[in-house]
């Protein structure tokens, strides 16, 4: 038996197992944003640090932390 052939049966075989389910984390991500801005909506992932937020609220609306993120408190 040549490679091609073995190639090919593996191919066949492999076929048959079907597809695995895509190993994307997009969706997990999308579930983790939970901060999200009062003032435009932007949403944030949950690991987001003060300091990413407050440069969020000064840079885009001259605002201050609270004003944009009244509910965030800081992770323990």
């Amino acid at each position: 038996m040549g490679n091609g052939q073995k190639a090919q049966m593996k191919r066949e075989r492999n076929a048959q197992k079907g597809t695995k389910g895509g190993n994307s984390q997009l969706k997990k991500n999308d579930a983790a944003k939970n901060i999200i801005c009062k003032k435009c909506f932007t949403t944030f992932l949950c690991t987001s640090r003060e300091k990413n937020l407050t440069e969020h609220a000064e840079n885009k609306h001259n605002a201050t932390m609270k004003d944009c993120f009244p509910d965030f408190t800081a992770a323990a």
